[in-house]
C-alpha cells in the first residue's frame, strides 16, 4: 500500500496494465515489433518503447540526448517531439532488449510505488519542462498505460481488459474532457444538453450541459430534452476519444439523435488525446 490512499487506485490500475503489457509481447517474435497499432506513427516496439520511457522519467532519470529524424510524419507539435525521443531512440533495439528494459524498468518502479512517501499534492516533472501534482501523474500513467495496452491488443489480435481497473480509470479522464468538447470545440448553443449512453463492459450515462455563458459541465442525471443524444458501446467511445478511429470509420456503431450539425461537430472534436 502506498501511504496515500488516493494514490493507491491509480498504483493498481498501473499495475495491471503494464504487467498485461508485459504478458502480450514477452512471447513475441522479432517481426511482430514491427506492427502497427492503431496509436497513428507507431509500432508494437514503439508502444512498448514509451510505456518504458516514461516510467523511466517517473523514476527521475535522465532524458536521452538523441537527434529525431525529420521525416517523422506523426510528429507535429513540441509535445510530440518530447514524446518520440523515447520511442526513436529505442526503435532499433532488439525483442529480447526492448522485453529486458520493460522487465527492470517495471521492477524499478514496482519499488518506487512500494516505498512511495510522498504528498500526493508534491509536484513533480511533467511533459516539456512543465510540473504536475503526484496524483495526476500516477493517475495519468494508469490512463496512458491502460489506452496503450488496448493498442496493442487490437494490434495482435487479442481483445480483453475492456472492464479492467485502468478502463476505469481511463471513462473518468475521458469524462472529463467532455464539457470542452462539446461546449467550447464544438461550440453547443447555451441552455443545450448533449447526453452520452454508453453501453459495454464499462457502461455509463452522462450529460453534458452548457450554462447561459456557453460553458459545460457534466453529470449523471438524464436530460428531459437533449440537443443531441449519442448511443454507443465503450469499446467505440474509447477509441473514438482517444484519436484511435475516425468517426466515419464507426458510423455503424454510433447513434445519434437529434441535431445533426452540433452531433457532426462534436465527432469532429472529440478525440481528446494529444
Amino acid at each position: 500500500m502506498t501511504v496515500h490512499p488516493s494514490l493507491q487506485n491509480y498504483a493498481d490500475a498501473w499495475t495491471h496494465a503494464v504487467e498485461s503489457i508485459a504478458e502480450l509481447v514477452q512471447p513475441l517474435p522479432q517481426g511482430e515489433w514491427n506492427r502497427a497499432t492503431p496509436c497513428p506513427g507507431w509500432s508494437v516496439r514503439d508502444i512498448v518503447s514509451h510505456v518504458i520511457g516514461m516510467e523511466c522519467e517517473m523514476l527521475g532519470d535522465p532524458r536521452p540526448i538523441h537527434s529525431l529524424p525529420r521525416d517523422l510524419y506523426h510528429v507535429q507539435s513540441d509535445f510530440a517531439r518530447y514524446m518520440e525521443m523515447q520511442v526513436d531512440v529505442r526503435r532499433h533495439h532488439t525483442s529480447p532488449e526492448m522485453t529486458a528494459e520493460l522487465e527492470y524498468t517495471m521492477i524499478r518502479r514496482a519499488r518506487q510505488l512500494r516505498n512511495e512517501n510522498r504528498d500526493p499534492g508534491t509536484l513533480v516533472r511533467a511533459p516539456l519542462g512543465a510540473e504536475q501534482t503526484l496524483e495526476l501523474a500516477y493517475r495519468m500513467r494508469a490512463f496512458d498505460t491502460w489506452v496503450h495496452e488496448q493498442d496493442l491488443r487490437t494490434a495482435l489480435g487479442k481483445p480483453g481488459n475492456l472492464d479492467s481497473p485502468g478502463a476505469y480509470v481511463a471513462r473518468d479522464c475521458l469524462l472529463e474532457a467532455l464539457p470542452k468538447v462539446v461546449a467550447k470545440d464544438a461550440g453547443a448553443p447555451p441552455h443545450s444538453a448533449v447526453v452520452f449512453d454508453v453501453s459495454g463492459p464499462v457502461e455509463f450515462l452522462r450529460t453534458v450541459r452548457v450554462d447561459a455563458e456557453g460553458r459545460g459541465s457534466v453529470d449523471g442525471s438524464p436530460s428531459l430534452g437533449p440537443l443531441v443524444t449519442f448511443t454507443t458501446d465503450w469499446e467505440t467511445f474509447y477509441r473514438l476519444a482517444c484519436g484511435r478511429v475516425r468517426p466515419a470509420a464507426v458510423a455503424d456503431r454510433v447513434k445519434v439523435d437529434g441535431d445533426a450539425e452540433t452531433a457532426e461537430a462534436i465527432l469532429r472534436s472529440f478525440a481528446v488525446t494529444p
